[in-house]
C-alpha cells in the first residue's frame, strides 16, 4: 500500500493504476542479490491496514518467524511523508531509529518512482531498504527462510502445487485483491462498473471451488489462502461501503464467510487483524473519495468468532505440522480492536 505523497486527494479523480515495486532485490539463502538471510539482520515494516503487508504478517507469524525477522508496525494514518512510527516512544521506530519509513527508502535512492509502500524489507546495519516488492517477499519467507522456521511450520508453498497455487493467486489478484482497489478508486461509471461486476464475478467463481474443499489449493493452508484471507476479512468493513463493492456483503454468502471465518479462528490470521486500524486509514487516509473523513461505526463484529463448521470438509490447516504460538506480546492486537466472544451471534 502505497504512500499519502502518491496523492490520495487525488484518488477517485484520475484513473487508478497500481504501480509496479521499484525495488525488487529478493533475501535468498546464497544471497545472490547480496542480501542473504540472516537472522536478525533485517526488520519487516508493516501496517496493520494495508492488505498487501498484512500477508506478510501472517506469513511471519505462521512459519515462526519472530524471533529471526523483527517487525515494525506504522500509524494506521499517514501524514505528507507517509507511513510514520508514531505508534513508538517518541515517535522513532526503536531499531531503526527513524520516525518515517521514507528515510530508509532515501537511504537506498533518491526521487525513487512509486512513492513510499508497506510491507517493506530494511537492513538493519545500514538502515538501507532491500525490497518493497510485496508479491514475492513472502514466497521467499516461505522458501528462502526454511531454515530459520520454527519446527512445524507449514509449507505454504508446496513445490508439487505452485503451478496450481500460482494460477489461483493470479486470477484473486487481477479481479479481488487489486480489483477492489480499481473499482474503489474508479474516476468513471464504465471503469467502476467493470471493476465491480470483475469482483464478483471472480468471488462467484470461487464460491463453488470452497464449497466442496475447504482450502482452495490441496488439503492444507497455502499463500494462496493467505492472500484471499487478507481481501476478505476488509470486505464489509471497507469494501463494500467506502470501495461501492456492493452487490453483496461477505456474511450474505454462506460459503465464503464460513471459509473467512474458520480462517480467521486459525492461529496466525485472525489474531494479527486489526479493525480499528483498517477501518480508520480507508476512512480517513483516502480523502479523495471520503472528504469528510468520517469513520462507520459498523459493521458489527459479531459472528467473526462462530461456529464454521468447516472442518467437515476435512482438510489439514498446517499439514504434518503444528499451528503457531500466540503472538508476541508486544505485537499482539488490542482486545478493543478484535472482535469479542460476548456480541453474540
Amino acid at each position: 500500500m502505497s504512500s499519502a505523497d502518491d496523492g490520495n486527494s487525488a484518488l477517485g479523480h484520475k484513473a487508478f493504476k497500481r504501480s509496479k515495486s521499484h525495488f525488487a532485490d529478493r533475501v535468498t539463502a546464497d544471497g545472490r542479490d547480496g542480501w542473504p538471510v540472516e537472522a536478525g539482520r533485517y526488520r519487516l515494516v508493516v501496517s496493520r491496514a494495508c492488505p498487501w503487508a498484512s500477508r506478510a504478517v501472517i506469513s511471519r507469524r505462521l512459519l515462526g518467524l519472530e524471533d529471526a525477522l523483527s517487525m515494525a508496525i506504522t500509524d494506521p494514518i499517514q501524514d505528507d511523508r507517509s507511513w510514520r512510527f508514531t505508534l513508538d516512544p517518541d515517535g522513532r521506530d526503536p531499531v531503526l531509529g527513524i520516525r518515517y519509513l521514507s528515510e530508509a527508502y532515501d537511504r537506498r535512492e533518491s526521487d525513487y518512482p512509486g512513492g513510499v509502500s508497506v510491507p517493506a524489507l530494511v537492513d538493519v546495519p545500514s538502515g538501507k531498504l532491500v525490497t518493497n516488492d510485496y508479491q514475492q517477499l513472502t514466497l521467499d519467507l516461505a522458501t528462502e527462510w526454511k531454515d530459520l522456521h520454527r519446527e512445524g511450520a507449514p509449507d505454504l508453498y508446496p513445490p508439487a502445487l505452485r503451478d496450481e497455487i500460482d494460477t489461483v493467486m493470479a486470477d484473486i489478484y487481477e479481479d479481488v485483491n487489486n480489483g477492489v482497489y480499481r473499482a474503489g478508486f474508479a474516476a468513471g461509471q464504465e471503469e467502476y462498473e467493470e471493476a465491480c461486476a470483475g469482483v464478483f464475478r471472480r468471488l462467484d467463481l470461487l464460491t463453488p471451488r470452497l464449497a466442496r474443499q475447504r482450502y482452495l489449493v490441496g488439503d492444507t493452508l497455502t499463500e494462496a489462502d493467505i492472500r484471499l484471507f487478507t481481501t476478505l476479512v476488509r470486505f464489509d468493513a471497507v469494501y463494500h461501503g467506502h470501495f461501492k463493492c456492493n452487490r453483496w456483503k461477505l456474511t450474505e454468502n454462506e460459503v465464503l464467510w464460513a471459509y473467512v471465518r474458520d480462517l480467521y479462528q486459525t492461529p496466525g490470521f485472525g489474531d494479527t487483524v486489526d479493525f480499528d486500524h483498517i477501518k480508520r486509514h480507508y476512512h480517513q487516509v483516502h480523502t479523495g473519495i471520503n472528504p469528510t473523513g468520517i469513520v462507520p461505526l459498523g459493521p458489527d463484529l459479531a459472528g467473526w468468532l462462530t461456529p464454521h463448521h468447516r472442518e467437515e470438509l476435512g482438510g489439514r490447516p498446517f499439514g504434518d505440522g503444528t499451528p503457531p504460538g500466540p503472538a508476541p506480546t508486544a505485537e499482539a492486537v488490542p482486545a478493543h480492536h478484535r472482535p469479542t466472544t460476548d456480541q453474540g451471534d
